[in-house]
């Protein structure tokens, strides 16, 4: 650069900007990194964005001193590209992370209540057919309604009707219990359970497996169900253990089933949590090409201008300009001379 050069309000506001945006793409990258280098992240980020300060300086010399800056442009987009990289990981984590996690709770929920209409389809009844299980349960549900009628507790006429009609169902003879204290809740809680058994009459381990499967269900659908109304923070911070505990439990029944009930008729397999590799460099981008849409296009766009919007401003208003103050906008001041006339 000239000598007589000077620093102009064009080539300020173009410093402060460079040092503006490889500012916060120092900081992303610094966060982006951290989950392969560590501690180490904080030196590698502020050596690569040191690095791209002083690639836009040599580039604006370059292009003032009309040398060429092909090789400069090279390595910027070398060293560019994995800012970039980290950048992108770090703020598409940052911004989807809820997302990410409440996809995950909802699949986990969906998981349950399939493996639930699973099991009981696949259980060894001695009603196996679907409509008269049905219609078993309807007409328990009324009985126990009418057990339990202050108007007219117990086995009266309707109840009785309704038991033998039970009873043709199940095909098999029904024992009237004895209400206890005067608590017919109790009682129609026992016949109903009565019913159930013989309608079901299963082994000692599917029984067990039934109910097992139908808590972990109701417990699992109720706290997700719970932890998807809490603030983003709450669930950043807290669904990653329950997801893990959750697909424990979900893989623990599945794996039962498959024993009690056979590879032959559970065909579920175990899963494992897709947000164990959430902040991972490869994982947001997994993510994002997957689920492409507008935010992972905005997301994309900004670290592209983050890291690249400086040198492409600094190629394009910069000229080449040799005699001059090296102003960026290749303006110039030209040196005041007098002509004096030959005598």
């Amino acid at each position: 650069m000239n000598k007589n050069s000077s620093l102009g309000a064009s080539d300020l506001f173009l410093c402060v900007l460079a040092i503006l945006l490889i500012s916060v793409s120092f900081y992303q990258t610094w966060l982006g990194l951290d989950q392969i280098f560590g501690n180490a992240s904080f030196v590698i980020a502020l050596v690569l964005s040191l690095l791209l300060l002083f690639l836009c300086w040599m580039m604006r010399q370059a292009k003032l001193e009309g040398k060429p800056t092909g090789s400069l442009i090279g390595i910027y987009i070398f060293i560019a590209s994995f800012c970039f990289i980290a950048n992108f990981n770090a703020l598409y984590t940052r911004f989807m992370r809820t997302d990410i996690y409440t996809n995950e709770l909802r699949e986990i929920n969906d998981k349950y209540n399939f493996l639930e209409t699973d099991v009981k389809k696949k259980l060894n009844y001695s009603v196996a057919d679907e409509k008269t299980r049905q219609a078993i349960v309807s007409k328990t549900e009324q009985l126990m309604k009418q057990i339990t009628d202050k108007g007219n507790p117990g086995f009266g006429t309707k109840a009785i009707q309704l038991t033998d009609e039970i009873q043709k169902l199940l095909g098999q003879k029904l024992t009237l219990l004895t209400v206890s204290n005067g608590n017919y809740d109790d009682l129609a809680d026992r016949m109903g359970n009565q019913i159930i058994d013989m309608m079901d009459q299963l082994s000692p381990a599917e029984k067990s497996l039934k109910v097992d499967t139908e808590n972990a269900k109701l417990h699992w659908n109720k706290q997700i169900e719970k932890l998807l109304l809490m603030p983003k923070n709450d669930i950043n911070d807290i669904a990653q253990g329950e997801i893990d505990k959750s697909l424990q439990q979900y893989n623990d029944l599945v794996n039962r089933s498959k024993s009690v009930l056979g590879d032959e008729k559970i065909k579920i397999e175990p899963t494992v949590s897709k947000t164990q590799n959430v902040g991972k460099i490869g994982y947001a981008f997994e993510h994002a090409i997957k689920n492409f849409g507008m935010y992972q296009f905005v997301v994309l766009a900004g670290c592209i201008l983050l890291d690249f919007v400086i040198v492409i401003i600094i190629l394009l208003v910069t000229s080449p300009d040799n005699n001059s103050n090296g102003s960026v906008l290749g303006g110039t001041r030209k040196k005041g001379r007098t002509l004096i006339p030959n005598k």
